[in-house]
């Protein structure tokens, strides 16, 4: 090892802001959504197939050079006012997704994870919060599914998680030993029913909760909030079991 013989003056990067190498022909507008793209390394207005890198913090205009000819500057930490679909004051705290460079929302499905809702200003908007290096989409690892009318699991459904944005949509589960899912309430405050229906063989066991047989496990419509989740996993022959949740969960009378 070759340690330092004299002063070496080195090269310091101070704040929140970083730089990428712009693709060819394109152009970052300020205050777009930054994505990188996963082959080249380039940065892009934001898709959903990128990694977001933080808001453009000036235009970088591209549009007529080959790729890297210039850079954009990114904000990769802070809080920014945003308008989210669907925003109401009770979703504080939950995950953003972006699924292009001026579009957000609560739902997983076709997005990338941006940061939390930390304050809601107006309808449909709000201050976001993002921390491009630190914050853990809290279900980074699933495959998102969007549930908008009544379905019926399959095998192939094992780690997905499903928003379910329509009121009153029935999601009936499989028994297949190991499967898990997660199923989250996507409606704002009060606005949609979940009802997770187990095979007629099965129950769902959990904290408070008795495995009875096909009996259906509701996420209770008058006071479910968006985000409100349950973690399933089919444990044996007596049906499924709740690993984690969150709300007011209760089984069909």
């Amino acid at each position: 090892m070759t340690t330092l013989a004299a002063d070496n003056a080195r090269d310091y990067e101070i704040g929140e802001r970083n730089e990428f190498p712009v693709i060819a022909s394109d152009i970052i507008y300020e205050g777009a959504a930054v994505g990188l793209v996963n082959a080249s390394g380039h940065a892009r207005p934001l898709t959903s197939a990128d990694k977001f890198v933080g808001f453009a913090e000036k235009k970088a205009d591209n549009s007529s050079g080959a790729a890297a000819a210039v850079n954009v500057r990114t904000i990769k930490k802070g809080a920014v006012k945003l308008a989210v679909t669907g925003a109401v004051i009770t979703d504080v705290g939950l995950p953003v997704y972006a699924s292009d460079d001026n579009a957000f929302s609560f739902i997983k499905t076709s997005g990338v994870f941006i940061g939390f809702f930390r304050r809601y200003t107006a309808s449909g908007y709000g201050i976001v919060e993002f921390d491009v290096d630190n914050f853990i989409d809290p279900h980074d690892g699933l495959t998102a599914e969007t549930v908008s009318d009544n379905k019926t699991l399959d095998a192939q459904d094992t780690s997905k998680v499903f928003f379910v944005d329509t009121d009153a949509k029935a999601i009936t589960l499989p028994a297949v030993e190991g499967m898990k899912c997660r199923f989250v309430n996507a409606g704002a405050f009060g606005t949609v029913l979940v009802t997770i229906s187990p095979n007629a063989n099965d129950g769902i066991k959990g904290p408070d909760l008795t495995a009875t047989d096909n009996k259906d496990l509701l996420n209770t419509k008058a006071t479910a909030c968006r985000g409100d989740f349950v973690d399933l996993e089919y444990a044996d022959a007596t049906g499924w079991m709740v690993t984690a949740i969150r709300g007011t969960w209760a089984k069909e009378a």
